[in-house]
């Protein structure tokens, strides 16, 4: 087995290709020039063969310094992330989640953040929206809340809740283009929609609402809908008054409270998935990490709980059971 060259070298080295200048990567590394030139030579020397050449003011790789440097720099790059990851690994006082956006955006920083204060208010909260699903244990995320199948793939995982979907819209909507008798005299007004495809199953479309509704659709087009890739986009929507929105209950909570959104009809559809919660293998070596999942479940109970009581509560013009 051939003996490594010196690692400060090496280090030294793998500096330099990235700035091609010894006055550059003697600031970086916090030494002098003549240092870097001294270690290059020593590693020239241990590899046979000359790592660099000068153009003018700046050094330039060889051919083989550049492949040279190439797998230096992967090699550094491994050691640096495993530092990383010892660091946050002693660091108790940090937790890392990713979610969907539209639910990370309406339902997990509002809770999380109430939880952050009662818990730990000095804990550090590292929160990520994303539809693509993480590599957990790579990106060392303590926990990830996704939708559908996607999160029971995991080895780790848990169901939190499943949502419904229930048409909801500004009252000054209604208050400028008249009022409400029946589920079909939504058809007079513009419709918003979520759309998740290809990523995610798409929840409930106003076609299956009215179908539930009773509402005879014969040949009204449902094709001119206005649609979001966003739930809490669409819900945006519908609070600026622009149309009816088949929004998520669990998303609504506070437009619903600050009178931004009512709910005309109280019938709602399931999600064809409920929201799922994963985790890291090493998760719960974090006493905030075991609190937290503890926590969220309970929210989850809570809220599937509370979905059904704000449809009651409603003040539905036309109830549907």
């Amino acid at each position: 087995m051939h003996a490594l060259p010196p690692l400060r070298a090496v280090e030294i080295f793998e500096t330099l290709g990235h700035s091609q200048s010894l006055q550059e990567a003697a600031q970086r590394l916090q030494i002098t020039p003549g240092a870097v030139s001294q270690q290059l030579k020593l590693l020239e020397q241990e590899v046979g063969t000359s790592l660099t050449y000068r153009e003018g003011k700046r050094l330039r790789l060889t051919a083989a310094g550049t492949r040279y440097h190439q797998l230096c720099t992967q090699a550094f790059e491994l050691l640096r992330e495993a530092q990383q990851e010892m660091e946050r690994a002693r660091n108790t006082s940090m937790l890392s989640i990713s979610a969907v956006p539209s639910l990370l955006k309406t339902w997990v920083a509002p809770l999380i953040f109430e939880w952050q204060e009662q818990h730990d208010p000095l804990l550090t909260l590292h929160l990520k929206g994303s539809h693509a699903e993480p590599d957990l244990e790579a990106e060392h995320i303590d926990f990830r809340i996704t939708y559908g199948q996607t999160g029971l793939r995991s080895s780790n995982h848990t169901e939190l809740y499943t949502d419904l979907v229930v048409p909801a819209c500004s009252p000054q909507l209604l208050g400028s283009l008249g009022s409400l008798q029946h589920p079909r005299d939504i058809l007079n007004y513009p419709l918003l929609s979520s759309d998740w495809q290809p990523r995610f199953t798409s929840p409930p479309s106003w076609r299956e609402w009215f179908e539930a509704a009773l509402v005879s659709l014969d040949a009204q087009p449902l094709d001119s809908f206005r649609i979001f890739s966003l739930s809490h986009m669409a819900i945006d929507a519908a609070v600026a008054g622009q149309g009816f929105v088949l929004a998520q209950c669990s998303m609504i909570q506070q437009e619903l409270a600050q009178g931004k959104l009512i709910l005309p009809f109280s019938l709602a559809l399931p999600l064809p998935w409920p929201y799922v919660l994963s985790w890291r293998s090493g998760s719960f070596e974090n006493p905030s990490s075991r609190q937290f999942h503890r926590w969220l479940l309970s929210r989850g109970r809570f809220q599937a709980t509370a979905n059904q009581s704000m449809l009651q509560q409603a003040q539905c013009r036309w109830p549907l059971t």
